[in-house]
């Protein structure tokens, strides 16, 4: 059984059929990746996963359990983080106080264990820890956003265009931390607009196009496409 199956949803703002009776599944282990362009949908499936937004039908069911009318912070405790675009970080608060926010889940013994770990994979923020949040670069932002999702220790990790708006030196790194987080044994569902960089990780793909998946394959074989060469990968 997959971890993840997503089975016929559609998903409207209003009167705009924004996803369109889309299916796709995750097995555990795996880097799955949604590339399209702006505004075809891929977002709008991440934040229905995690519950911030609801299908008209279908169902969405994680590790064998609807999570139809499940209220996202009981979502995020049954292994699924999600990392939205743009960070969505609190400003206002430390560093240290940002990644004690992602462990609202957790038991108080594995607090402390969760954070060597954050800082493991994050040295950066540990330097800033008592740093205004707001104060970082983008780069250390997208870090803090991504370090306070595995508090959490997910199952799933959802990331939401991670490498928006960074240097290329950075995408390099925040790729690196990805690949690293998934051979900890973090299965992850990435929306990314590089798509060079998330096909070349990922071991499957869908291409979403209007809220439809249009197209599916492993990574290797999307990259190899001259359909998609053309359409995503400058070709």
């Amino acid at each position: 059984m997959a971890m993840l199956e997503v089975n016929g949803i559609n998903v409207y703002y209003g009167s705009i059929h924004a996803i369109k009776d889309i299916s796709f599944e995750v097995n555990a282990g795996e880097i799955v990746t949604l590339i399209g362009a702006n505004g075809a949908g891929k977002s709008t499936t991440l934040q229905t996963v995690s519950g911030l937004l609801r299908s008209r039908t279908g169902s969405v069911t994680f590790n064998g359990k609807n999570l139809g009318g499940v209220p996202a912070h009981k979502i995020v405790s049954m292994g699924i983080a999600h990392v939205p675009e743009g960070r969505r970080i609190f400003q206002q608060m430390t560093v240290e106080e940002n990644i004690e926010m992602g462990a609202y889940t957790r038991p108080g013994a594995e607090y402390a264990e969760s954070v060597e770990n954050v800082f493991r994979h994050f040295p950066r923020l540990q330097e800033r820890r008592k740093q205004i949040a707001g104060t970082l670069s983008g780069g250390e932002q997208q870090m803090l956003a991504m370090g306070r999702a595995m508090m959490s220790k997910p199952q799933l990790l959802m990331l939401d265009e991670p490498s928006m708006g960074l240097s290329p030196i950075l995408v390099d790194e925040i790729f690196e931390i990805i690949k690293a987080f998934h051979e900890g044994g973090t299965t992850i569902l990435l929306v990314e607009q590089n798509a060079n960089k998330s096909l070349a990780i990922s071991d499957r793909a869908y291409v979403l196009e209007n809220g439809k998946i249009i197209l599916t394959g492993t990574g290797r074989e999307l990259m190899q496409s001259e359909e998609i060469k053309k359409a995503y990968l400058g070709g």
